[in-house]
């Protein structure tokens, strides 16, 4: 069986762009959408949240607590830096422009 390696640094981007484009996504759904092992990579989500990519909100659901997550200020820039110039080049729509 052949397993597939994702580098860390590409782990970050998809999990910026994940959260910018859904918003607001709690952790187990997050780790889903970007094909990521809860318990395996549960550390770069802290490794982003100190560095103030993304944030932290816990949210009581019943007798529970959900973790949330959604792309920093600092996080928006970082993708409007990366992101626009690239959008110029292959635009996917009309402005192209990261919000």
């Amino acid at each position: 069986m052949v397993h597939e390696y994702r580098d860390r640094i590409y782990i970050r981007k998809d999990i910026l762009l994940k959260l910018y484009e859904y918003g607001e996504i709690n952790q187990s759904r997050l780790m889903t959408i970007c094909g990521l092992n809860n318990s395996k990579h549960k550390e770069i989500l802290d490794d982003m949240t100190s560095k103030n990519l993304i944030t932290r909100k816990n949210e009581a659901w019943g007798n529970k607590t959900i973790i949330k997550y959604s792309v920093s200020e600092k996080g928006r820039q970082i993708l409007k830096e990366l992101l626009e110039p690239y959008e110029e080049l292959f635009p996917r729509k009309e402005s192209g422009k990261v919000e």
